[in-house]
């Protein structure tokens, strides 16, 4: 039995969207920042793809948690679970900032490594975060689930955004790159702290959110007696109404929405194989020089947002299962179209194709996840959801492998070599300044081209010595002395 009456007016409705709205924020907060700062990452890790192996280390943490997750779903306790992943973020997302303080900012195979490991440690806080909300809205307002979705979408858009801020920022000033990324982590990670005190505190005592999970526990559940608890409610089971408390298994309901789990696989393999390793690496140089990726990867997070609110317009929101299924494959054409963008066409078309990659992965998006649970008792809804997330989670470790198909032929370290050298040279030539180029034959400096040579082989930003490098020392040796090389033109 459960002590709870039904809200007569949905009481607190406006509140648990925008609470739920704050915690799909950050949901993806964490990660999403990490996928924004790549800007600094390529410069600090330049031979290590950050952009790529973050992602592809991400992944199997949170494919692996989910999956245990959602097998286990009716037996773990949604308010232990939910919250876990919040302290998780949070902790993560302090742990990159006290490594980027702890190592001055030097780059370094060590310091990749520790950064590899919070990215997976994002993996498992995402699977438990993500499954158990969505799972738990499933049985909600469709209102607060898709409220839950805008947010995740909105800490793309808000981390781009406030990536934007802090490099124009500390655009022209010593080490602004750093200094950007610094308090970039430190407002991502007062914010995390944010959620957990929201999901704590706030949520569970809301009158609609309490009535919700009143009433999925009269119907079986088991997972919310936590957050009952917490809200005041006391839960006492019996064994009155053992066939109405009855649910279908994960197995049952797998079969009778795989063509929603498939469609969730899609739309995100195909998604992960374009954004963001494809967008911050493969799109050549442009006017915007290296605020180019920043933007395109802002322009789909906003766009992804957009696509996310769309679906609330009930004309235009697609309920067809076979129609769905339809626009959700026909996204496949997009590949062909990014990569003969990337190679022929200009800035223009290719922020054009990353709006529709996001607007087309926000809208599809949402119309899975709130036609599926329709129908159900709210257990089965609640497991519903993490099968779902799995296929969604699924589908992102499959985009993120695919991702790198784009360097076939290019080999690991295309580009790669000398990038900080040309990243710090590009950055120079884009401040408001009058840069004059002139080409100075590398006899006349060769001390100049040796230390310009052996760049080629740092993954930091800079190096000091307190005597000549090896090699160096010969040449500074040959100037004192007088001798000179000639330059022979043929």
């Amino acid at each position: 039995m459960v002590d709870a009456d039904p809200p007569t007016r949905l009481q607190g409705k406006y509140l648990a969207i925008v609470v739920c709205w704050l915690l799909g924020n950050g949901c993806l907060f964490s990660w999403n920042s990490m996928l924004t700062i790549t800007d600094y990452y390529v410069i600090l890790f330049p031979r290590y793809h950050p952009s790529r192996v973050l992602t592809l280390v991400y992944q199997p943490f949170a494919v692996a948690t989910i999956a245990t997750l959602a097998y286990y779903e009716e037996r773990i306790d949604t308010r232990f679970r939910n919250l876990f992943g919040y302290v998780l973020f949070f902790i993560s997302t302090l742990l990159v900032l006290v490594i980027d303080l702890a190592t001055s900012g030097k780059g370094g195979i060590g310091t990749f490594i520790g950064i590899c490991a919070i990215s997976g440690a994002f993996g498992i806080a995402d699977a438990h975060v993500q499954g158990g909300m969505v799972g738990d809205l499933s049985y909600m307002l469709p209102d607060l689930l898709q409220s839950f979705l805008a947010g995740a979408a909105a800490s793309g858009a808000l981390t781009s955004a406030l990536r934007l801020i802090t490099k124009a920022a500390f655009e022209n000033s010593q080490d602004g790159l750093r200094k950007g990324a610094i308090l970039f982590f430190a407002i991502s990670t007062f914010f995390e702290l944010l959620c957990v005190l929201l999901y704590a505190f706030v949520f569970p005592k809301i009158p609609l959110v309490k009535y919700y999970r009143s009433k999925a526990a009269s119907e079986g559940s088991k997972t919310v007696s936590a957050d009952l608890a917490a809200a005041g409610i006391k839960t006492q089971s019996d064994n009155e109404d053992q066939k109405n408390q009855e649910r279908k298994g994960n197995r049952q309901l797998l079969m009778e929405n795989i063509d929603y789990a498939i469609d969730l696989f899609l739309i995100y393999s195909l998604t992960l194989s374009i954004f963001p390793g494809f967008l911050s690496e493969d799109t050549g140089k442009h006017s915007l020089g290296n605020w180019y990726a920043l933007v395109l990867i802002a322009t789909y997070n906003l766009c992804d947002l957009i696509g996310r609110y769309i679906p609330l317009l009930k004309v235009i929101k697609m309920e067809s299962r076979k129609l769905i299924t339809t626009t959700i494959v026909s996204r496949v054409l997009l590949i062909p179209a990014f990569y003969f963008t990337a190679k022929y066409g200009d800035q223009g078309w290719m922020l054009m194709l990353t709006s529709l990659l996001g607007l087309s992965n926000g809208y599809l998006t949402v119309c899975v996840l709130t036609n599926a649970p329709k129908g159900y008792k709210g257990p089965e809804q609640n497991a519903l959801g993490n099968i779902l997330v799995l296929f969604l989670l699924a589908g992102i470790f499959a985009g993120v492998t695919l991702d790198w198909l784009w360097l076939i032929g290019k080999g690991w370290n295309r580009n790669r070599s000398g990038s900080v050298l040309y990243s710090r040279i590009d950055d120079l030539i884009q401040r408001e300044w009058e840069v004059k180029i002139s080409h100075i034959y590398r006899e006349a400096n060769t001390s100049a081209d040796r230390i310009a040579s052996l760049s080629l082989h740092q993954d930091f930003n800079t190096q000091y010595w307190n005597v000549p490098p090896p090699g160096v020392d010969i040449l500074l040796l040959a100037d004192a002395l007088g001798f000179f090389r000639p330059h022979i033109i043929v």
